[in-house]
């Protein structure tokens, strides 16, 4: 069905069991709003569209199974529709179908009689209003119906699929709304759903049945006189059901796709053109399918298959792909006992160089590895944090105000913060902690300029405290006494956004132990007022910010660790947010991020789900609510996602770093918010961490991984697969990592907190 306003299909479905039809409205991206339901007769068991009172707007019948009418919904033009009208038509309708069958510019209707082996065809007034219903006797048990002018006389018939009788019926039409006894055609074992098309090219409609028991599809052949050739029939498996006709892989040439209910799949024939078909292809849908239909849902020219599980009560959408290749990798060696936890990558020393910044808790140390632009790199610059400091987390900043980054580090195992400042040329100057040492052991650090003075300032939270603290930055690079803020319990994330649209920063963090997050809005001179808590799922343990309504308002997303969740609180632009909304993903969601992933420019949402080992994608409809999960493998214990565009193809693909299994996944995505099955890379020891970056120049994104003691570099082809790994030694036990011009040669350095060598 077509909305009458945009240019989006809507898909209607008739419920057997709820007595009720629903529709469902397409936000032409492949994805669909949630099913409004309407009321209707007795065991609806088909439906059909069409504009039965002539305002130009469509309107649906429903065939009623278990009842003696089909009911009529005349549409409003908005999506909705009026009350249902019910006209009696005998009992047992099975399925219904549309046409002008008087020519007189009013659709009619015909519907099939299940019980009593009869059609019966209603002539419309056009104002939604149907005269008596005429019936015509056909073969045994009536299933589907189909219309078409099978005799070239420019008057529309009607051919009907028997199940009982193994054949078709053919009623030729008078052009009056009136119908020749039924000829029948034999069309092999329990038929159960038919349809017309021309599949030899030669301007003669022929006819397509599939069989309720059988294994296969017939083909019939018309001569363009109201006879056909003898059956050929196509193998397609046990049971099928519904079958769509349209040309599905663009060569001009009708195809043929068709459910099976037994197998929860569908097949796809290709038509040579000739009035013959190709081996079938399956493809899995939900449990029990029944009916399908073919439609561009997502607006990129290719066609799609939508099927209707009676099983799983559900719809499974097919969209059509454009694949990529995934090779091989490379690796890094980063050296003994580093054990890296986490990465990322720049340009640190503008030099439009990307590079790699290395976090090894093993080693007590930061890792910078400055890029040559070939995908080769320097040898490792470790920068000590300290003995015995296990770093866990690093941000970058100017923290004395030279215009020159700095590195600050959250070291947990002597339970302060060390500073790092920069000379601009790369190098750095010895770690100090002067002003933020504290009680608890510190587990995330991120800094913004929260007063305006040119410097940034540092947030911390805390593994064993509830507070949130900021330490205040000098030129000289040392830090102001501490400002306590209490926020929940175990915070374990922190993220810095302008919630309330004053050009200020303020900060959110995300409690796993009191399962909410507390939100401080900053006054713009380094303080903030007291914490506003908002509820979530339980065990948040990710935060992440973005525009899901598209109000110019940050909105927060949370992945919840213990509920199998994420949480999104819409923004209200004032520093306050919405009631949370909860989606189902995957089993212990550990990191989110947010990205356009159906080029609809609406943010949606992709989670790495560490025990279901796999990453959960969200559509975002763009008014803060978002579609039905939607579910890819990936290895074991994907603990952490990144995103990027690896084939060039303008469509963002994702990549995780897998814990459990040592390896990463990528998974290319085909631009309508559906991805390829992941392939995945052997990555070392235990990864962590993964990020992207063009490392080597060439305008291919690459991906670096922190695993172990190591940091592998893949370099990519650009089309979505990549070259063998390349190794470079890391400190041992790198945590976390970020990026910054550190010598000021405008290529991106890349800093590294070690957790086991605590520098």
């Amino acid at each position: 069905m077509e909305s009458s306003e945009v240019n989006w299909f809507d898909i209607v479905t008739a419920s057997l069991d709820s007595n009720s039809v629903s529709v469902l409205l397409g936000y032409g991206n492949g994805s669909f709003a949630r099913a409004t339901s309407y009321s209707i007769d007795s065991s609806s068991w088909s439906v059909a569209v069409g504009d039965f009172n002539n305002d130009n707007q469509l309107d649906i019948v429903v065939a009623n199974q278990n009842s003696d009418d089909v009911s009529i919904l005349l549409g409003y033009g908005n999506g909705s529709f009026a009350t249902a009208i019910n006209i009696s038509v005998g009992k047992g309708q099975e399925y219904v179908a549309v046409a002008d069958f008087n020519n007189d510019t009013r659709p009619d209707i015909v519907v099939t009689h299940w019980y009593s082996s009869r059609v019966s065809v209603l002539l419309g007034y056009g104002n939604g209003s149907f005269a008596t219903a005429a019936n015509y006797t056909v073969g045994s048990s009536p299933k589907s119906v189909a219309v078409g002018d099978f005799n070239n006389d420019n008057q529309l018939d009607i051919v009907v699929a028997n199940q009982y009788s193994d054949d078709v019926s053919l009623l030729l039409g008078y052009g009056n709304g009136s119908f020749a006894t039924a000829t029948n055609v034999l069309a092999g074992n329990g038929q159960e759903y038919v349809a017309v098309a021309d599949f030899n090219n030669d301007t003669r409609l022929d006819i397509v049945v599939t069989h309720y028991g059988g294994y296969d599809v017939s083909v019939l052949l018309g001569y363009g006189n109201g006879s056909f050739a003898k059956e050929t029939r196509y193998l397609a498996g046990a049971n099928t059901g519904s079958i769509a006709v349209d040309d599905v892989n663009n060569d001009n040439r009708l195809d043929l796709v068709v459910s099976r209910w037994s197998e929860n799949d569908v097949i796809v024939l290709l038509g040579y053109g000739n009035g013959s078909f190709g081996t079938a292809t399956n493809y899995s849908a939900g449990s029990y399918p029944y009916s399908v239909a073919i439609g561009d849902f997502n607006n990129d020219s290719w066609l799609d298959i939508v099927v209707a599980n009676s099983g799983s009560n559900d719809l499974s959408v097919l969209l059509q792909y454009h694949r990529g290749a995934v090779l091989n990798e490379i690796t890094y060696a980063s050296g003994g006992g580093s054990n890296i936890q986490y990465i990322v990558s720049g340009d640190l020393n503008e030099d439009n160089n990307m590079d790699i910044v290395l976090a090894n808790y093993g080693t007590n140390n930061v890792n910078l590895l400055f890029g040559h632009g070939n995908g080769s790199f320097e040898s490792p610059i470790m920068l000590s944090t300290g003995s015995n400091s296990r770093p866990t987390a690093v941000t970058i900043g100017d923290f004395n105000g030279d215009s020159v980054a700095d590195i600050a580090v959250a070291n947990n195992g002597v339970k302060q913060v060390g500073i790092i400042l920069g000379n601009g040329n790369g190098t750095f100057a010895n770690q100090t902690s002067e002003g933020i040492s504290f009680d608890s052991r510190p587990l995330a650090v991120a800094s913004g300029d929260f007063n305006n003075d040119k410097r940034s300032e540092i947030a911390i939270v805390y593994a064993d405290s509830d507070n949130v603290d900021i330490y205040f930055a000098y030129n000289r690079g040392v830090f102001a006494k501490k400002a306590d803020y209490l926020g929940g319990y175990r915070p374990s994330s922190v993220a810095i956004g302008d919630f309330n649209n004053d050009n200020r920063l303020d900060i959110v963090v995300a409690n796993s132990g009191s399962d909410d997050v507390s939100v401080f809005l900053g006054y713009g001179d380094g303080s903030f007022a007291e914490e506003t808590r908002y509820l979530t799922g339980d065990g948040p343990m990710s935060v992440a910010l973005g525009d899901f309504n598209n109000d110019n308002r940050l909105d927060l997303v949370v992945a919840n660790w213990n509920n199998d969740d994420v949480t999104v609180l819409l923004g209200y632009g004032n520093g306050s947010f919405a009631n949370r909304t909860n989606y189902i993903v995957g089993s212990s969601p550990a990191s989110v991020a947010v990205g356009d992933f159906n080029n609809d420019t609406r943010p949606d949402i992709v989670i790495a789900n560490y025990d279901s080992y796999d990453v959960s994608v969200l559509l975002g409809y763009g008014n803060g609510s978002f579609g039905n999960t939607t579910y890819y493998s990936t290895g074991y214990g994907s603990g952490y996602v990144a995103i990027g565009d690896f084939n060039n193809d303008s469509r963002l693909d994702i990549v995780t770093a897998n814990t459990d299994g040592e390896d990463v996944s990528v998974l290319l995505g085909y631009g309508d918010g559906s991805f390829t099955t992941s392939t995945n890379y052997a990555a070392g020891s235990f990864p962590t961490s993964v990020a992207v970056g063009d490392f080597n120049s060439d305008n291919r994104l690459d991906i670096v991984v922190a695993s172990g003691n190591n940091v592998s570099v893949f370099l990519g082809y650009g089309n979505g697969s990549f070259a063998e790994e390349t190794k470079f030694s890391a400190g041992s036990g790198p945590w976390s990592v970020d990026v910054g011009d550190f010598n000021n040669d405008s290529r991106l350095d890349i800093v590294v907190t070690n957790l086991e060598s605590n520098d």
